[in-house]
């Protein structure tokens, strides 16, 4: 529903709704249909990450984010759940080294 919101506040349609209110409760599937709604309208990414950001603030997707969605788009993809990929699951941490000769290498 929040992406419907942040979509309709430049058709000017309020219904009593307060269309400034901040919309931090949103998922990121919520968000990533956001993209795909405005874009399709014709809007670049920058536009659409300047627009989130006023309403999401710190729980918007970052603009990389919103460049990288806008892309798959564009490629054909439409929905906006990841797809399962096989695989060991990323991590941030790194593999560690047995000796200091490693780390120089």
């Amino acid at each position: 529903m929040c992406s419907t919101a942040l979509c309709l506040q430049s058709s000017g349609s309020n219904d009593g709704e307060n269309m400034d209110a901040p919309l931090q409760d949103c998922t990121i599937e919520e968000q990533r249909d956001v993209v795909r709604f405005v874009w399709a309208e014709g809007v670049k990414p920058v536009e659409i990450h300047r627009r989130m950001l006023s309403k999401y603030r710190q729980s918007t997707m970052s603009q990389r984010k919103v460049y990288e969605w806008v892309e798959r788009f564009k490629s054909g993809q439409t929905r906006v759940i990841d797809e399962y990929r096989s695989g060991r699951p990323w991590t941030s941490r790194s593999r560690k080294a047995s000796s200091p000769q490693e780390y120089r290498n």
